[in-house]
């Protein structure tokens, strides 16, 4: 199923190794895309950058890169207009690749002045195995030995990112009726579960309101914007303001609302 879904598309399965693991202040040491274009073509993008700055010994210990091994190369700038075209209307495969790996490539984007680049549709395996219910523990090492992948040379991007692919095929096999759905029903369903009937006193049901985001996380009610997940489900965004504005802080951030587009756009309309 995995495979039919993607057919015609390209398909990269994306990992990064950084200096730790705050999207915010941490910095990518090594990344890899991994998977094959629309046309089959074998993609293989793998590459070291120097964060510049130390990387802290016990990150050094995990992924076994050592500021020696990068202090001669240049940083992200020089591989970002390679980055950026392999992933601009791609279809992102990971594990926790929406809040962590896609996030921090974000974060070195906006450092660079630029915006991410966006891919079609990110297929997170944290959030599948999660959404399919499939028991504990849920890292990639377990998860990948459990369904019979060989994960060798843990920790390193490339290995990491083509474990992921496979075990997303193997999941698509093993569950096949929660895959036969098209490529942004599937990834909104990881997302959000299965759609529920939730009129309520706006009317309409959310599903029945224009999605701004391509998870449909925020959506347009008129001049309103509607969050459409979470504790404050079904709420105009300038009322969720009014009662709760630490939330909404969270919700501007990368963990809440993954778009840095429809972040902006939220953050004007709450001007």
């Amino acid at each position: 199923m995995g495979q039919d879904l993607f057919q015609g598309e390209k398909v990269l399965a994306f990992d990064l190794e950084t200096t730790g693991v705050s999207t915010q202040q941490d910095k990518i040491v090594q990344l890899a895309l991994i998977g094959s274009s629309p046309d089959g073509a074998t993609i293989n993008f793998e590459r070291l950058v120097n964060p510049k700055r130390a990387i802290p010994y016990d990150a050094s210990r995990i992924h076994g890169i050592y500021d020696r091994d990068v202090r001669s190369l240049e940083g992200f700038e020089a591989v970002a207009d390679d980055v950026a075209e392999l992933i601009d209307g791609a279809i992102l495969v990971g594990h926790n690749v929406r809040n962590f790996d896609y996030a921090m490539l974000e974060k070195e984007y906006l450092r660079l002045g630029r915006l991410c680049p966006r891919p079609k549709a990110i297929m997170d395996t944290l959030e599948l195995v999660r959404r399919l219910k499939l028991p504990r523990p849920h890292n990639l090492g377990s998860l990948c030995s459990r369904h019979g992948i060989k994960l060798e040379a843990a920790h390193t991007a490339a290995a990491d990112a083509a474990a992921t692919l496979l075990l997303f095929w193997r999941l698509s096999v093993e569950h096949a009726p929660s895959f036969r759905r098209s490529l942004s029903e599937l990834e909104r369903w990881i997302v959000h579960g299965e759609g529920k009937s939730d009129a309520s006193e706006l009317g309409r049901g959310l599903n029945d309101l224009e999605p701004v985001d391509s998870l449909g996380k925020v959506r347009k009610d008129g001049e309103h914007y509607v969050i459409s997940f979470g504790r404050h489900r079904g709420k105009h965004l300038t009322e969720i303001q009014a009662l709760d504005p630490s939330y909404v802080g969270w919700l501007l951030s990368p963990k809440g609302i993954e778009c840095e587009e429809t972040r902006q756009l939220l953050r004007e309309h709450l001007r």
